[in-house]
């Protein structure tokens, strides 16, 4: 899929310069979105409950109310000519409320399969596409009896909730039972399989409203504390045969769930070489950062052109790229950052670092033959003050 898709042509769906495209959620994803609407000449109206948010320092607009108001959500929905949101986890109530009065890309059938990971390994499944084993737990019998189907080690998920390493514990011994079921708090639980991988991929993929399909080259993702690092695009060591697969699947989720927006998938590599979906995401991804210089089209401004029903760029890569996320403290090396040769840093306009907490990241593309593992060395002894 490295050839660039035909251009899609403009439909009644497309809404003009001057329009104003609504964002659920108000962190740097809803701000990188934000950014590339307004260089298209759109402007944005940010809603969620948060006070002072990223994405409301870059928008023309900025409602503070909770997903349920009715009062709020009916406003916001006059105002705003379509509409998109940053995050899986907004209420489907609230996506319903507002997909009768503006269009909602993506649509609500792709967010009830993300938001539950049962249903989305599921659904998976039913597409002949490879997961983890997985048990559905909703009491302790029922953990007893995934563990002696699924065996040990495994982990246990809450099914709605959670990211970076959140709502989720790794059970290596009968003896942590107990403990991990209570970690789940009552809450509906997936075990899933312990999964012995080589790497972990992604593919960020979109679909436009004239079903035109754009994906992104697979990038390797490396994480520290459940957190994401680094990405590299593309994935090295990846096969172009594996790569492919991981761009198809990609290609038949967008399909499968007539999906308009842009849609991260989250991947697995075994040792034996095989692709075991891990998760998806319903919106742009951490993995998708290094599009914003390293691709011709990045994924923020794929996921304005869908939700404003305009036809999807280029998704070509324009060299090798590697993206750091800078957490916590790491953001004090911006300006060290601002004079590293290469270097692309993004702020996300954060008031407070604290620890575990994405305030920025940092992309270099590559156009020459500087080897990616040296590159990313130099990034993180800038970052470090080394």
């Amino acid at each position: 899929m490295n050839a660039a898709p035909k251009p899609a042509p403009l439909t009644e769906a497309a809404l003009p310069p001057g329009s104003t495209l609504g964002i659920l959620g108000g962190g740097q994803l809803g701000r990188m979105i934000a950014l590339a609407a307004a260089a298209l000449g759109y402007r944005c109206h940010i809603f969620g409950p948060e006070a002072d948010p990223p994405a409301g320092l870059v928008a023309a607009a900025a409602t503070i109310a909770p997903y349920e108001d009715e009062v709020a959500l009916a406003a916001f929905a006059d105002s705003v000519d379509a509409i998109t949101y940053e995050f899986e986890n907004v209420p489907a109530a609230t996506v319903a409320f507002l997909a009768a009065r503006k269009p909602v890309r993506p649509g609500e059938k792709a967010l009830a399969v993300a938001q539950d990971r049962l249903v989305e390994k599921t659904f998976a499944n039913a597409q002949g596409i490879a997961t983890a084993p997985f048990r559905a737990v909703d009491t302790r019998a029922d953990l007893d009896a995934a563990v002696a189907a699924l065996g040990l080690p495994a982990v246990l998920k809450t099914r709605r909730l959670g990211y970076d390493g959140k709502g989720q514990a790794l059970i290596r011994a009968t003896e942590d039972l107990d403990a991990a079921f209570a970690m789940m708090k009552g809450a509906p639980a997936i075990l899933e399989g312990f999964v012995s991988f080589t790497a972990e991929v992604s593919v960020v993929a979109a679909r436009g409203v004239a079903g035109d399909v754009a994906v992104f080259d697979p990038v390797e993702n490396r994480h520290r504390h459940h957190i994401l690092d680094v990405s590299i695009a593309p994935a090295p060591g990846l096969s172009p045969e594996l790569a492919l697969k991981a761009q198809t699947i990609a290609h038949d989720f967008l399909i499968a769930l007539d999906y308009v927006g842009v849609l991260a998938i989250e991947f697995f590599v075994t040792a034996d070489g095989r692709l075991l979906v891990n998760e998806m995401a319903p919106r742009v991804h951490n993995s998708g950062h290094w599009t914003i210089e390293g691709a011709e089209t990045s994924q923020f401004e794929q996921a304005a052109r869908a939700a404003l029903g305009l036809p999807l760029g280029c998704p070509l890569g324009r060299g090798r790229s590697i993206m750091l996320n800078l957490i916590g403290d790491d953001v004090d090396a911006f300006p060290r950052l601002l004079l590293a040769e290469g270097a692309h840093p993004h702020l996300y306009g954060k008031a407070e670092a604290r620890p575990g907490r994405k305030m920025g990241h940092v992309t270099r593309v590559l156009t020459d033959a500087t080897p990616v593992e040296a590159a990313i060395e130099d990034l993180r002894k800038v970052v470090a003050g080394a």
